[in-house]
């Protein structure tokens, strides 16, 4: 039986109520029907915000998030994020956002709604620690991502010598860093006998894992080895070995779309960011429609099933290929960044320290944070486009909490931020952004026809 978290009600009027969490999830809690633990919106409790704070689970773990609320989020009856006597309340505001690790019996209190925590363990479970920084360190600063180019090429001497779970990378050899994140690093790698190249990319979990969430992530992986199409990167091999992951891809040698908008200033005429995006969209269209034999479906049971959600789509994820001087457009790491979060293999990416801005999300995604659906990456790939031709996202940041932001705020009309955008061309990437009461185009081949119309 997998790790359980369980909140119950203890005082107010949803006494008695129970919410049971056995993997991955985001919950809101609130006065909003959108929330997920919908608080009553009468009197009683207009003290409770709309969105007033998010539960970051990964069974064993939960931490809760206060969005910033006038009346605060109790823990034991001690307000979180209390600010030091020597900060104003916005410096109090600025530095973080109150957040806190719960534990058993640990009791969160919203005016007069209070909950209960209990955490339930699998005794049977096997932890599988996590590698860093016991070996990947070799030296460096510990509180930088760890670099791998020791421990691969190490690897790859294991796979010379017959080691079957590194069978993968046998025969290559590396020869330059293309980038590194967080949780690892992509490296150029060359075969020794053919001469091709690859990217391998190593990927280090963000909390110590178990066998089942390695199974399940690799699982859900091996049906994006099935992704056949000259618009998304081909995954050639992968594997787990040392508590970590890798895996062999296609490269492409034009770097990524961040890249060419540097070079560019900052930002791409229409000319070249719309034939950009056409190509995304046709990759979606494929991807969203592919019949696969073995994905989780939402009951969590698996079975065959139509279309992978990428659910992390930006111009960092746009990988261009330079072949007899004609660009070819290719998404990068389909379904990656779902599969392991799903898997609870990246820690808690809504909080603390790993949590990002959320530029390039659709309100949709927190909502429903586990079964988002491919028009999330329809948004996405709007947003992309937004960003591309104006330098800037759709939605403002400024002050407050980022997730937020993305509840809250509406995306700003583009040519608010650039008026020189051609006006039915603007129409289109603001429709391609509406998400309320729910997100405009549902399919790649409608956004791709609108664009088409509008140039």
């Amino acid at each position: 039986m997998p790790a359980k978290v369980i909140l119950t009600v203890i005082e107010g009027k949803l006494t008695g109520r129970q919410y049971i969490f056995d993997s991955r999830a985001v919950c809101l809690i609130g006065r909003s029907n959108e929330c997920n633990i919908m608080l009553p919106d009468d009197e009683e409790h207009r003290t409770i915000s709309r969105y007033h704070c998010l539960l970051d689970i990964n069974p064993p773990n939960i931490r809760v998030r206060d969005f910033g609320s006038r009346n605060g989020t109790y823990v034991n009856d001690v307000k979180i994020g209390q600010r030091e006597p020597h900060q104003t309340a916005e410096e109090g505001r600025k530095l973080t956002f109150p957040e806190y690790d719960l534990q058993s019996e640990d009791k969160i209190k919203l005016s007069n709604t209070t909950f209960e925590v209990d955490i339930e363990l699998d005794p049977n479970e096997i932890i599988i620690p996590n590698f860093f920084p016991a070996t990947v360190g070799f030296n460096q600063d510990p509180t930088q991502p760890p670099y791998f180019i020791e421990l691969v090429n190490r690897w790859i001497g294991l796979a010379e010598s017959g080691n079957q779970s590194l069978e993968a990378i046998k025969g290559y050899k590396l020869i330059q860093l293309l980038g590194k994140g967080g949780f690892g690093e992509v490296y150029l790698a060359q075969h020794n006998q053919s001469g091709t190249y690859v990217a391998l990319k190593v990927m280090l979990p963000g909390a110590a894992v178990n066998q089942s969430a390695v199974n399940r992530f690799l699982r859900e992986i091996e049906n994006t080895k099935a992704l056949k199409h000259p618009n998304v990167i081909q995954l050639l091999d992968f594997g787990f070995f040392e508590g970590i992951f890798f895996f062999t891809m296609e490269y492409c040698n034009g770097g990524t779309v961040s890249n060419l908008m540097e070079q560019q200033g900052g930002r791409l005429p229409v000319n070249i960011a719309v034939p950009i995006i056409l190509q995304v969209l046709d990759g979606l269209e494929y991807t969203h429609n592919i019949e696969l034999p073995d994905i989780k479906l939402a009951d969590g049971s698996f079975g065959k099933g139509k279309g992978l959600v990428h659910r992390d789509l930006k111009p960092g994820n746009l990988l261009l290929s330079n072949i007899d001087g004609k660009f070819t457009v290719k998404i990068a790491d389909y379904g990656l960044a779902k599969a392991f979060d799903l898997a609870g293999l990246s820690g808690q990416t809504l909080s603390g320290t790993q949590a990002g801005t959320p530029v390039f999300i659709p309100r949709q995604q927190l909502l429903d944070f586990k079964y988002t659906q491919p028009d999330v990456d329809i948004w996405a790939t709007a947003a992309c486009l937004y960003n591309m031709l104006t330098g800037y996202y759709p939605r403002d940041f400024k002050g407050g909490d980022q997730f937020l932001a993305v509840l809250q705020n509406e995306p700003v009309l583009i040519r608010q931020r650039d008026s020189s955008i051609p006006q039915r061309l603007a129409e289109v990437i603001d429709l391609a952004l509406v998400e309320k009461p729910e997100i405009y185009f549902k399919s790649a081949a409608e956004f791709k026809k609108a664009l088409l119309g509008a140039i």
